[in-house]
């Protein structure tokens, strides 16, 4: 999805000094172990973590799962939709990334940026190998675990040989699960949906398709960010930080050709809102409204893409017709 500020449907990059893994890796079930966890974790779910590697310590070589806290939420399962704290070193001490870490730009005491992604055994963001994301499931919305082992047993083909890791390396991550949602891939807003205002696109959503958006001929593109709810929901309101749960499409004013959908990607998914994960015009546009909405958004360059001149869409003004479905 072109949303994200860099590549194609990937969570933005967390404050981290290297680029560990670079391609789909495989995955086992994520509990075994050829000994068990080493290191010592230290702090509650919900702080930052203070994590401790005996001197001596050696990784297993395979992945090691442990539950440091047990939650009193739902419990997490294969498919949903996640939204995770998350802190990860080497055992010799190397800052592999941090959602603790504040990101350039962010406001004292505002939300973190965290991972928002679906639990998976497949590569789905660059944060969290397969295996520490697929150990989130089994665990309790509230819970603290942690996951570690060699490079190879956590990584394996998938390692970047520019990290400066090498396989027989220990790796750890200290996770917590913020929330969890299950969500209805074809769900969208239902409603009776408002004529688009003078000037504006107007927006016809089939059922499991992608949105058709007509971009009204001969009309110049607006040069600041425009928006209108055309349905109502009635659900609770979106907040900065949330992950918000989207059916999205995606069209260019200067020809109304599509350049994305989540249709096109197996259904509705979700991102962090109002934490600079995504374009700048949807964290304007959608911090405030509500789930069951469906608004329109027309986002100029220089809220869209236009601080990046080699993307593809720095120059367009992008039209979205975007459902909030829900909030993780």
């Amino acid at each position: 999805m072109n949303l994200t500020k860099n590549t194609r449907r990937a969570a933005v990059a967390l404050t981290v000094p290297i680029l560990l893994f670079t391609a789909a890796c495989g995955s086992d079930d994520g509990k075994g172990a050829s000994g068990g966890a080493v290191v010592k974790v230290e702090g509650k779910a919900g702080e930052k973590p203070k994590i401790t590697v005996p001197k001596g310590a050696k990784p297993s070589d395979k992945a090691v799962t442990k539950t440091l806290a047990e939650g009193k939420g739902a419990t997490v399962k294969k498919g949903d939709l996640v939204r995770l704290d998350f802190s990860a070193q080497s055992m010799k001490g190397q800052n592999l990334g941090s959602s603790w870490t504040p990101q350039p730009g962010s406001k004292p005491g505002g939300p973190r940026t965290q991972v928002v992604t679906e639990v998976t055994d497949q590569m789905t963001q660059q944060m969290l190998p397969p295996k520490v994301l697929s150990a989130a499931a089994g665990q309790k919305v509230g819970s603290r675990f942690e996951v570690e082992g060699t490079a190879k047993a956590l990584i394996g083909a998938g390692l970047n040989p520019q990290a400066g890791i090498k396989p027989e390396d220990g790796l750890v991550w200290v996770v917590d699960v913020v929330g969890a949602k299950k969500v209805d891939k074809k769900a969208k807003a239902e409603g009776e949906q408002a004529e688009p205002e003078d000037g504006l696109p107007k927006v016809t959503a089939p059922d499991g398709k992608a949105a058709k958006i007509e971009v009204p001929k001969g009309e110049k593109a607006p040069k600041g960010l425009k928006e209108q709810v055309l349905i109502e929901g009635k659900g609770p309101e979106v907040k900065a930080g949330d992950g918000l749960i989207a059916q999205y499409t995606g069209v260019k004013w200067e020809d109304g050709k599509k350049f994305d959908s989540s249709w096109d990607h197996g259904g509705a998914t979700a991102f962090q809102i109002g934490t600079g994960q995504v374009v700048q015009g949807w964290d304007k546009a959608l911090v405030g409204k509500h789930v069951g909405d469906r608004v329109e958004i027309v986002i100029p360059p220089k809220l869209g893409y236009g601080a990046s001149p080699q993307h593809e869409l720095a120059k367009n003004t992008l039209v979205f017709s975007v459902d909030i479905v829900g909030t993780v």
